[in-house]
């Protein structure tokens, strides 16, 4: 997910994808401890997404105030 494409969501669309990927997060991480997991980058690129996501919810409250 790209920094424009989260700033074209909604805030509610933005809650339901820090939520999908803090699942996402927790899933793989609970994988690579009972299984193999296919693509270990997919870790990588879900934290960084996660932080996508909470940089623009924190950047949103500010501006608010």
């Amino acid at each position: 997910m790209k920094p424009a494409e989260v700033r074209k969501l909604s805030s509610d669309d933005l809650k339901g994808e820090a939520t999908r990927l803090r699942r996402e997060l927790f899933d793989l991480r609970c994988q690579t401890t009972t299984e193999k997991v296919a693509d270990n980058s997919r870790i990588g690129k879900a934290r960084k997404d996660l932080a996508r996501v909470l940089t623009e919810q924190t950047a949103r409250k500010a501006k608010k105030n």
